[in-house]
Order: structure tokens, then C-alpha cells, then sequence
């Protein structure tokens, strides 16, 4: 099993964190803290594997406990789960050695996806001492760039004809921003289907969501176009 803290000042998504984390086969969570301070001194005792880590918390930050981990030479791997969608705070990430960078808020298929890679990655790592570079090319650096001309497969569920449906019309509309019910309404597609295709779309870095708090109820989360590519439904 792999062992995983999360360290996350806000309870209801440490409480999410910790529901999605128990959907996953092969994870278990030892422990949850609020604060760095906290986090530290459990971190040194005890053998993790991975950390959930949000950045910004009272008194000390992510980036402190990373460095700190980083200086120590200690043998654990960081997912870094946070609001800063800055590019400084992306590449520092990077830098510092996250695995991954997921930014709230965010889909448990993007959830998924990224521990499922990891459980694969340590699982391969753990598979024998020495590599040849076909080993490593084949299973740790292998990307999917959706420009690269490679064949690009869908997220399972997911299909093409659709997903250049959610594209065209989010391109007709010339919309600068737009919601999943408008978008359902326009294409005919379900919101619950449409929604992964956006957090496909979104995955991509096509889109991008913020949170609009501006409205009764629940909050709702308005999408952004940056770029389009149809060449990615062609693949």
C-alpha cells in the first residue's frame, strides 16, 4: 500500500481529499494535519510515500515544508493540490520535485488520473534495480502531447465525435466564458457528460474555470477558452 498524508488547512476539502483518496485502490491514509508545524515532526518519524500538499496555510507554507523535505533528502514524493494557478508558483512546484500539480478545485476523474499514474510509476520503480533507457522511456516518460502527432487516447468514457461537438460549439458561440448548463443546452449533451468532456478540455490546458460565488446557492464554475485545437479529435 501506498502510505499518504495530506497536509490541507481547509477541513471540507482535506474531507474530500480524504473521500477521493479511499475510492483508489492501493492508497491508505495515515494522516491528515492542518499546519506545516504539525506536519513536520510526523513527516520525520514515520516512512510516507506521498503527500497531498496545499500551499498556501497559516504560519508556515507548502513551498517551506517541500524545501524543508527537499534539504533533508528525505524519500518521499509531494502532489501539490492547490489554488496558486500563477506560473511562478507551477514552475517553483516543478522545481521542487512535485509529482503532480492539480489546481482547485478540480474533477476526481483529474483526481484519479494523477494517483493512478503514480501507484503505476512507484510500481514500476519498485520492479527491479537497474533500467535500460527503453524501460524508462516506455514507462516514466512517456506524454501525450497533443501536438506531437502521436494518437491521443480519450479518458475512458469519452469519445471523439463528441468531444468535437463540445468543441464546435464552444468555438460557434464566441463566448468568452460559459457555464455547463449553457454549454448542455447548446450541444444537447447531458450536464454530467458535459462536464467531462470540460474537465478533459481543462486538463488540456483548452480551458480554464473559475468559481463564481456571485450566485444563490452554491457557487458555479464559469469556463474560460484559451486555446482551442480541433487536431486533437483527428488523432
Amino acid at each position: 500500500m501506498i502510505k499518504v498524508i495530506i497536509v490541507e488547512d481547509d477541513p471540507m476539502v482535506a474531507e474530500f481529499n480524504k473521500r477521493y483518496l479511499e475510492k483508489i485502490d492501493g492508497y491508505q491514509l495515515i494522516n491528515s494535519f492542518k499546519t506545516v508545524e504539525d506536519a513536520l515532526p510526523f513527516i520525520d518519524a514515520h516512512d510516507i510515500d506521498l503527500i497531498l500538499l496545499d500551499i498556501y496555510m497559516p504560519g508556515k507554507n507548502g513551498w517551506e515544508l517541500l524545501s524543508k523535505i527537499r534539504m533533508a533528502n528525505k524519500n518521499v514524493d509531494v502532489m501539490v493540490i492547490s489554488a496558486a494557478r500563477d506560473k511562478e508558483s507551477i514552475k517553483k512546484g516543478l522545481r521542487l520535485g512535485a509529482v503532480d500539480y492539480l489546481i482547485k478545485p478540480f474533477e476526481f476523474e483529474r483526481f484519479q488520473k494523477a494517483l493512478a499514474s503514480y501507484r503505476e510509476e512507484n510500481s514500476f520503480m519498485n520492479q527491479k534495480h537497474d533500467f535500460h533507457q527503453k524501460d524508462l522511456d516506455d514507462n516514466l516518460f512517456r506524454k501525450d502531447h497533443h501536438g506531437s502527432g502521436e494518437t491521443i487516447e480519450l479518458p475512458k468514457g469519452l469519445t471523439k465525435p463528441t468531444l468535437k461537438k463540445v468543441i464546435k460549439t464552444i468555438e460557434a458561440s464566441e463566448r468568452a466564458s460559459f457555464t455547463t448548463d449553457m454549454l448542455a443546452e447548446e450541444t444537447g449533451i447531458s450536464r454530467v457528460s458535459v462536464r467531462k468532456y470540460l474537465a478533459y478540455l481543462l486538463e488540456l490546458g483548452m480551458v480554464e474555470e473559475t468559481m463564481n460565488y456571485h450566485t444563490v446557492g452554491r457557487p458555479s464554475v464559469i469556463y474560460h477558452v484559451t486555446s482551442l485545437d480541433f487536431a486533437i479529435c483527428e488523432k
